[in-house]
């Protein structure tokens, strides 16, 4: 404990920086408050370092939690902002647009299997696909494939 009050400032900036990381790394800034407790952690330590604020305890936790109210105010709308403009389009993964010839006949009633990469994949499709058809990978789900005939003409 005598390490952490004689070391106030620099003590501060590595919690403020601690909880920083947690709730960008951990938490994926799912939630604000350990971002707004660390960013006042980091500026009080800050302040207590270049001696603008006295090296005291009291004081100390009294300027960390003004600021994190202070940060809260400012910067929850524009942060909550941020987070709710997430793109609703569904992320492609590396299977998404994977040709290849069909074995067997496929329809919406029929789901044949396909080994490709190690893995046993079901086909689905919307339409009967003939076998011998080559057929592109318009989604992927666990264990799933969703295909579509490829139009060669194009």
């Amino acid at each position: 404990m005598d390490f952490f009050t004689n070391n106030l400032a620099e003590s501060l900036l590595i919690i403020g920086l601690i909880l920083l990381v947690i709730e960008v790394a951990v938490l994926g800034f799912s939630t604000f408050v350990l971002f707004f407790v660390g960013l006042a952690a980091m500026v009080t330590g800050a302040l207590l370092y270049v001696s603008i604020l006295p090296d005291s305890g009291l004081g100390a936790l009294f300027s960390t939690g003004i600021l994190t109210i202070v940060f809260a105010i400012v910067l929850w709308r524009p942060l909550k902002r941020m987070q709710s403009s997430v793109s609703p389009k569904k992320a492609q993964g590396d299977l998404v647009g994977h040709q290849f010839v069909l074995k067997d006949f496929v329809s919406p009633a029929v789901s044949p299997s396909y080994h490709y990469s190690g893995v046993n994949w079901t086909l689905i499709s919307d339409e009967a696909i003939e076998a011998g058809t080559r057929v592109e990978v318009i989604e992927a789900e666990v264990g799933a494939f969703h295909i579509k005939a490829v139009n060669l003409s194009q």
